[in-house]
């Protein structure tokens, strides 16, 4: 409810002093910015609940977005859903990879992820040997899911973010899976115990992680049309996390709503659309981006110290 308000307030306000921000075009221009915020923030919502955390998946979603970019450029006439099968299917060995790391090794997903970060980035410059996947090579089919569909005229890429939220919340709420991401992340010393296998649930969450990388890539063709190395997925991480932490996930592991990292990253969206209209640079979100993250985790912390004080008076 707490962010929900925020959301309400920040769009009133931007909205007495640029009145247009209220337009439903302003309401189209937040909505085709979010979809692949939308998909990383649930993605890295189940990483965070199991107490870690993904820094790759920019990273991924670039290397992924580029094999499939190279495959409709140098097979025209591939059937275009092909990719997304591609670079789903690249997503997920890359968050394996990430999630072996963590679990052979016993080594802490920071460090992991962010050394992945740098080497799927630099691979993705050594397969696309630094040449950026054009317009003219992303399928026409691709490119028009960011402009309609049947479904009220409706993006496909909104729809299928979207959906992606609610199968998050299904999986949550109503899976074995989902209650032993959150027994884990709540405590992994008694979830082995209570019969989790935490390689398991650790291998699934960085696979999740990095198919819907993969996803959130081939979507960022659609979305812009072309692919970059350098630029394709930068700060995509950042972006996502912030939103998962405005969303009220513990970084701490074990907390976490779908309801609320949806709304986190709506705020987001409203943020990113604002800024033009209020005349502040673009590079500017890098910033806040930052900015939320750290109030977010002193508020994480400070709550956390007011619930343990609160447990050990109650036991005196």
């Amino acid at each position: 409810m707490g962010i929900f308000v925020m959301i309400i307030l920040f769009c009133a306000a931007v909205g007495l002093y640029k009145p247009h921000f209220l337009s439903l075009n302003s309401l189209r221009i937040i909505l085709l910015l979010v979809p692949l915020i939308m998909i990383g923030a649930m993605a890295q919502m189940l990483v965070l609940v199991a107490r870690h955390v993904d820094l790759s998946m920019g990273s991924m979603l670039g290397f992924s977005a580029m094999v499939a970019g190279l495959i409709y450029r140098d097979m025209p006439d591939i059937w275009w859903p092909v990719g997304f099968a591609v670079a789903i299917g690249v997503g997920t060995l890359l968050g394996l990879f990430n999630g072996l790391l963590v679990t052979i090794f016993n080594l802490p997903s920071i460090i992991v992820t962010l050394g992945t970060l740098n080497l799927y980035r630099g691979l993705t410059f050594i397969i696309s040997d630094a040449r950026q996947i054009n317009r003219a090579n992303i399928p026409s089919e691709l490119k028009a899911m960011s402009q309609t569909s049947p479904i009220f005229g409706i993006p496909w890429i909104i729809l299928m973010s979207f959906a992606i939220a609610i199968l998050t919340f299904y999986i949550v709420k109503y899976t074995q899976l989902g209650r032993q991401i959150f027994a884990l992340g709540s405590n992994p010393n008694a979830a082995p115990l209570r019969g989790i296998n935490v390689t398991k649930v650790t291998l699934i969450v960085f696979c999740i992680s990095g198919a819907l990388s993969g996803l959130a890539g081939i979507m960022y063709a659609s979305r812009w049309g072309f692919v970059n190395p350098s630029n394709t997925g930068m700060g995509f991480e950042f972006q996502v996390i912030a939103a998962v932490v405005i969303g009220g996930v513990s970084i701490n592991g074990g907390v976490g709503t779908v309801l609320g990292t949806f709304l986190g990253v709506i705020l987001l969206g409203c943020v990113a659309a604002a800024l033009p209209l209020l005349g502040i640079p673009g590079t500017t979100q890098s910033a806040i981006y930052g900015s939320v993250i750290l109030i977010a985790l002193l508020i994480d912390r400070s709550v956390r110290q007011r619930a343990a004080s609160s447990t050990t008076r109650s036991r005196i």
